[in-house]
């Protein structure tokens, strides 16, 4: 998902691509160092924002002009480019959109949800799995909780908890930290996936039996951490006391009318069927539906429209509609650079990732499960 300009101007394109099994994904690019955020309800007092990339700025002023960007262009464009793609890397299907102005102006479904079948991919009712973009909707719980004064940025995360983080380095954990993977945990794997929804444990009990080594002082070291976005989860559950795959359905996808979205795992029985099949190669066949134990960090499965409606919102600083999903100035703080090592590099923002490609200043959030990839 791409996100606007510095300058917050809402005349430009938001994509999202969800895909079974793509090619490798391009480097992360490196983080650069910027001042904590401006403050907002339940954020520190007396922290500033750091000022706008001089490389995104610079690039940007010196773009030329380009012609308007219509919806016929891009059918042309796309409609050339995807299927060539996933037929040569043997994907089985993907689903494209693209926003502008507040709207969607490209929505198109390619290949196929079930290849035996030949059920072709939806734009409107085909879900897939994002993996890691669910960390978006994560947080912005998060800061829906921030704004209420429920949760502070900058306060240990013991303080809410019903159980401990182990104290280490003599500093605490805090949701500023996990936000920009600056918490120090170590990065584990075991349990992240499960064979069987029966078998998914309650979040309380896996992060409880799950906490990784912190290998970094707080604040230090980025160091990304499925764990401390799934306990980032569990600081809305545990506050909030409304199940996690709950308050998301009842405090983003209800509001924007993300009908086609959800956490559950198994999934909801009136969009089970939705589902598209997983696939590791189109060629290799079908795989069965992944559980993910971190939910927080990764379960979500979502439509491509449904999609759209939160990358609206979120360009819109936190407004779809006549849904205000965020305040403003709470969007503008998730979104501004909020940690990084050097001030001439990429950013951390609040759980997006700064970059700049071609010019373009961007914010957004990759993410793969074992047969998706977004």
């Amino acid at each position: 998902m791409e996100m606007p300009a510095r300058d917050r101007r809402l005349n430009v394109v938001a994509l999202a691509l969800f895909a079974h099994l793509l090619a490798a994904l391009p480097a992360i690019p490196a983080w650069g160092q910027a001042a904590a955020s401006p403050k907002t309800a339940g954020a520190a007092k007396g922290r500033t924002a750091a000022p706008a990339k001089q490389a995104g700025e610079a690039a940007k002023s010196a773009a030329p002009s380009a012609p308007e960007m219509t919806s016929a262009d891009l059918d042309a464009f796309f409609d050339g480019f995807v299927p060539m793609q996933i037929q040569r890397d043997d994907i089985a299907g993907a689903v494209l959109v693209v926003v502008k102005d507040g709207k969607v102006v490209y929505g198109k479904g390619f290949g196929y949800a079930d290849l035996e079948k030949k059920k072709p991919v939806s734009v409107d009712d085909t879900l897939f799995r994002p993996g890691s973009v669910s960390k978006l909707f994560t947080c912005t719980v998060v800061m829906q909780l921030v704004e209420q004064g429920k949760l502070d940025l900058d306060r240990d995360v013991n303080d809410y908890l019903d159980f401990k983080i182990r104290p280490k380095y003599g500093q605490p954990v805090t949701l500023r930290r996990i936000m920009t993977h600056t918490a120090g945990f170590e990065e584990v794997v075991r349990d992240l996936f499960i064979s069987d929804a029966k078998k998914l444990k309650p979040l309380r009990q896996y992060l409880i039996e799950n906490q990784p080594e912190r290998m970094y002082a707080p604040g230090t070291v980025p160091a990304y951490s499925n764990y401390a976005m799934a306990l980032a989860g569990y600081l809305v559950e545990h506050v909030s006391g409304e199940k996690f795959e709950d308050y998301v359905t009842s405090h983003i996808y209800k509001p924007l009318g993300m009908v086609h979205s959800a956490f559950d795992q198994p999934l909801p029985a009136e969009i089970a069927p939705l589902m598209s099949n997983g696939y590791g190669a189109a060629s290799d066949g079908s795989k069965s539906f992944e559980v993910v134990q971190a939910v927080p960090a990764g379960s979500m499965a979502t439509s491509g429209t449904d999609m759209a409606r939160f990358m609206i919102a979120h360009l819109q600083e936190g407004r779809y509609g006549e849904a205000q999903m965020l305040e403003p100035e709470t969007a503008r703080l998730m979104h501004a650079r909020a940690f990084a090592p050097d001030p001439k590099m990429p950013a951390m923002a609040l759980a997006f990732f700064e970059e700049t490609r071609n010019g373009h200043y961007m914010i957004g959030h990759g993410g793969d499960t074992q047969y998706f990839h977004s």
